[in-house]
């Protein structure tokens, strides 16, 4: 079955810790939904550096990827249903980037 990439974009950090248990519950819940095709509920994303051939970008203080899980589904439309559920989007401050990891 391929493989699937969700890039995440944006979102933002909870101010309280209710706050964060509510949207860690909300992961939760989404990747427990995902059952055994879920690979790699993965982790945030810290400050990145883009290095190209012309050197080194600190991009500015911001890094434009905020996280990543992979999964398993049989097509992109189901890996697409699947991020259409993702919690990043509840508050609109996030967005998904879905992408096969292809086999080599």
């Amino acid at each position: 079955m391929p493989k699937y990439m969700f890039i995440y974009h944006g979102g933002g950090r909870p101010e309280t810790p209710e706050e964060g248990e509510k949207v860690m519950k909300a992961w939760t819940d989404w990747m427990a939904g995902i059952g055994a095709d879920l690979i790699d509920g993965g982790n945030p994303a810290g400050m990145s550096k883009t290095v190209t051939v012309g050197g080194v970008d600190d991009n500015g203080g911001s890094n434009p990827v905020s996280g990543y899980t992979l999964i398993n589904a049989p097509d992109m439309n189901a890996a697409v249903a699947i991020a259409k559920r993702c919690p990043i989007l509840d508050a609109g401050e996030g967005t998904v980037e879905v992408a096969e990891a292809m086999e080599m």
